[in-house]
């Protein structure tokens, strides 16, 4: 299947009422496993891939390097594949094309994009961001790509205080709704927890909504019927296999 094919299978599984699950992965060998599991496509999760490879998360696994684990995830895999390609690794617009253009040749069909500052405070201006994703789609059309643009807003993990996201929820629905106009084909809310609030992103928010399991998220079930399209693990996965990893290796060892 070309990457092209793969872009519009992946993109044809974004649905309410019937979400793709995606849990995450970190190198071919975990994609390949989850593949085989029954995943319809797989992705990976920043923290993971960083610490998998003896780096920390926030782009500090060099990007060079990011494109050879991309690169072997999609040659190892048959599904589609989406990288977590957390803030682009430049801030310009400039920047952000010229990356994009880099990763789009690893043969991935989709990126989580997000509008944290990564190696900064704070996010990105609505303004700032969306000449950001516009930038990361003329990199995308000029590769003849439908490429799966998944803008995150970091507004509601940034705000470790979960009372305070009834009054963030304004902000994040104009978030999204801007960055559907400037060429996001989905909206990732990482750290909205409230089941109401969900509802709300998903009803005014033009894009197919993706939530994310962390403690007292809804369940599967309950986020399907709230209106999510995509449900991600993270670095859940990634964190339990390797607990379950020293675990063995301390029977042995101990």
């Amino acid at each position: 299947m070309s990457q092209v094919d793969k872009a519009k299978q992946f993109l044809a599984l974004h649905k309410k009422g019937e979400p793709i699950v995606l849990y995450n992965i970190w190198d071919a060998g975990s994609a390949n496993a989850v593949e085989k599991a029954g995943a319809k496509a797989v992705a990976t999760g920043s923290l993971s891939v960083a610490q998998a490879h003896g780096y920390e998360d926030g782009e500090q696994i060099p990007l060079s390097l990011l494109e050879v684990v991309a690169s072997r995830i999609t040659e190892s895999v048959a599904v589609p594949c989406s990288l977590d390609f957390e803030g682009g690794y430049a801030e310009s617009p400039a920047g952000i094309k010229e990356n994009a253009s880099r990763i789009i040749r690893t043969g991935i069909v989709g990126a989580n994009f997000e509008d944290q500052k990564v190696q900064g405070h704070g996010l990105y201006s609505i303004e700032e961001q969306c000449n950001r994703i516009a930038a990361f789609r003329v990199a995308a059309d000029e590769a003849n790509l439908p490429f799966f643009i998944n803008a995150r807003t970091d507004i509601f993990l940034q705000q470790l205080d979960f009372s305070q996201h009834p009054a963030l929820i304004e902000e994040a629905i104009t978030r999204g709704q801007r960055y559907a106009k400037v060429g996001a084909s989905g909206f990732f809310i990482p750290g909205l927890k409230d089941p109401a609030l969900i509802k709300q992103v998903c009803e005014r928010v033009p894009l197919p909504v993706n939530a994310y399991v962390m403690k007292s998220v809804p369940t599967l079930s309950e986020l399907t019927e709230l209106g999510v399209a995509r449900i991600s693990f993270g670095p859940r996965p990634y964190r339990e296999t390797m607990t379950d990893l020293k675990q063995k290796a301390e029977s042995i060892y101990q």
